[in-house]
């Protein structure tokens, strides 16, 4: 055998032998440290956006084994708003050949990673027609585009499966999820700085009327937020504003307003808005108790005052001295109680059921009801002068119909208070929501959380779609409530529903019989459909009605169109173009 030098030796083996695991995993970790410098570099560079996730989608190949790169930007309605694949741009049309709108909708009602090792045996790959994934053994990898908690779309890779080589799926994960991390905040930053430079050049554009506007309604601009009340729609923003100035005085508030609209929600925002909210906030059902009770419950009792009386209570007017007291349904209380009640909030005085000594207290009074108290006084049911004491400053809550545009950030808010409750992770899909914003929901923000409730508890998946809604199963409860056909308690509906025999939601009803003191349909009752007792029966409007419908009102002003459903004007723009809606100009 010819000598070798030891030199000559070593370059043989060290060419013949595979590199240890700890110097292969240093080269990968170097690789990816390179990528990340190198599209940091791209996505700081002042180029429009468009042209930066494009030079990302292309950069990629070189740090991840891949066929296909797709970057997915949304708008805020979660339709596909910028598309970049690895070769440049593609028209929305054709980003389903590259990844399914299901996965797309997926990623982003979960927010977590999708990791699919055979797109052939995938259902989210088999159920969209356009993609061709499903006939090539490949792998998918796909993330969302994520900053401060918010979703702006998706990054994707495939890859052919040859069967040979081995992915490092944990790893190229791992750097997939740092770049859309940065993509993600680059996405907002650009988006920040077109609102602000839009709103830059809007003021400048008229600086006269801005300072003028600054000088009178100074208090106007800041939008007054409220824990607990969720919503943009301007007829919120409209009852916020009154109630941030209410709360500032010790006035009697008046909510009125249909059932469910939040009543108890808004008392408690103008406690903790006042200087009161140190104090106690004290409430009552007036509805719930017999008028005996509720006196006992008010102003409280000494003890032997009747039978069972074994201890002295305070009432609910001195529990809450110093601070407010809610008298919910306060149009259900008796005339004889009427009186009693009026000396009370004319002086400040009472006496315990059964005592002699008067005690002073000092609350602020918030009465609510969904009662029409106008026609009750002229029917003798309320008393004039306890309603002119009530009514001193009187706040309409809209209805949930009234606030569309609000529908969906409710509608989120409610499934999160459920996964909270219930140790879940389930998240609605972007046509679930645009499903769920149609809807009339009579019993208002109520009858949404049932809504909510019931789907999700009943859901197949982590990710509540369309078909997942008991109207999309002719199984929605609401409509029937509404649709009786004059049998007492409405024996009828609940029967035809437990039968199967739905009523569609469409059909024509005869004329509603209104009672005599208030405009309210009696549960077995038939209703009008155009009656406004029975909102449930209106003609549900589609966004595309609903969109031509503020355009007309708004004089096919898109600004302030976008004010009356709650949107931006972009998001109407949009919208008018997405629906094919032609504007009309004057």
């Amino acid at each position: 055998m010819a000598h070798m030098l030891p030199d000559q030796v070593g370059e043989i083996v060290s060419r013949n032998t595979p590199p240890e695991p700890a110097v292969e995993a240093a080269r990968n970790a170097d690789s990816l440290l390179r990528g990340i410098y190198e599209i940091s570099k791209i996505l700081t560079a002042p180029t429009r956006l468009e042209i930066t996730l494009a030079n990302v989608a292309n950069i990629l190949s070189s740090f991840v084994q891949m066929r296909h790169g797709a970057i997915v930007v949304l708008d805020a309605e979660g339709e596909p708003q910028i598309s970049a694949t690895t070769g440049g741009a593609v028209p929305q049309s054709a980003i389903g050949s590259v990844i399914p709108q299901a996965v797309i909708d997926k990623i982003v009602a979960t927010g977590v990673p999708i990791v699919i090792q055979d797109t052939s045996t995938s259902e989210l790959f088999q159920a969209d027609p356009q993609s061709t994934s499903g006939t090539i053994a490949t792998a998918f990898i796909g993330v969302p585009l994520k900053a401060e908690e918010k979703i702006f779309g998706t990054l994707s890779i495939d890859r052919v499966r040859n069967g040979t080589t081995e992915f490092r799926y944990e790893e190229d994960l791992r750097f997939l999820a740092m770049v859309a991390n940065l993509v993600g905040r680059t996405i907002r930053l650009h988006r920040t700085l077109s609102t602000a430079g839009q709103r830059l050049i809007e003021k400048q554009s008229r600086p006269e009327q801005s300072l003028d506007e600054d000088r009178t309604h100074p208090a106007r601009h800041p939008h007054v937020k409220v824990d607990g009340i969720i919503g943009e729609s301007p007829a919120l923003k409209q009852v916020l504003e009154i109630v941030s100035v209410v709360a500032r005085t010790n006035s009697t508030v008046l909510l009125r307003g249909e059932s469910g609209t939040g009543k108890e929600f808004f008392a408690q925002a103008i406690h903790r808005l006042s200087h009161r909210r140190e104090k106690s906030f004290v409430k009552l059902n007036c509805a719930a108790l017999p008028e005996s009770v509720l006196e006992s419950e008010l102003f409280g009792h000494e003890k032997g005052a009747f039978t069972g009386a074994i201890l002295q209570r305070a009432g609910r007017f001195e529990l809450a001295n110093g601070g407010t007291l809610l008298l919910d349904e306060i149009g259900e209380i008796s005339p004889a109680f009427q009186a009693k009640l009026l000396r009370v909030l004319q002086e400040g005085e009472l006496e315990r059921v059964g005592g002699t000594r008067t005690l002073k207290v000092d609350v602020r009074l918030i009465c609510a009801t969904n009662k029409d108290l106008e026609t009750a006084v002229r029917n003798g049911e309320f008393r004039a002068d306890l309603y002119y004491r009530i009514n001193v400053v009187p706040i309409v809550l809209p209805p949930l119909r009234e606030r569309p545009g609000d529908i969906p950030r409710l509608a989120k808010a409610l499934l999160d208070r459920f996964n909270k409750e219930n140790h879940r992770d389930l998240a609605f899909t972007p046509s679930a929501l645009d499903l769920i914003s149609q809807c009339y929901f009579p019993g208002n923000v109520r009858e949404l959380e049932n809504c909510v409730r019931r789907t999700a508890t009943l859901a197949r998946s982590m990710t509540i779609t369309a078909s997942d809604f008991a109207c999309q199963n002719s199984q929605c409860l609401s409509s029937l409530l509404w649709k009786g056909d004059g049998r007492s308690h409405g024996a009828y509906a609940v029967d035809e529903f437990a039968r199967g025999n739905m009523m569609p939601v469409g059909s024509p009803l005869p004329a509603m019989r209104v009672g005599p003191s208030q405009n309210e349909a009696s549960p077995g009752e038939t209703c009008d459909p155009n009656h406004p007792a029975c909102p449930a029966m209106n003609q549900r409007l589609t966004e595309r009605d609903r969109l031509i419908d503020a355009m007309e009102k708004a004089g096919w002003v898109q600004a302030k169109a976008a004010r009356f459903l709650g949107l931006t004007p972009r998001q109407v723009g949009y919208a008018l173009r997405r629906h094919h809606i032609e504007v009309k100009k004057f």
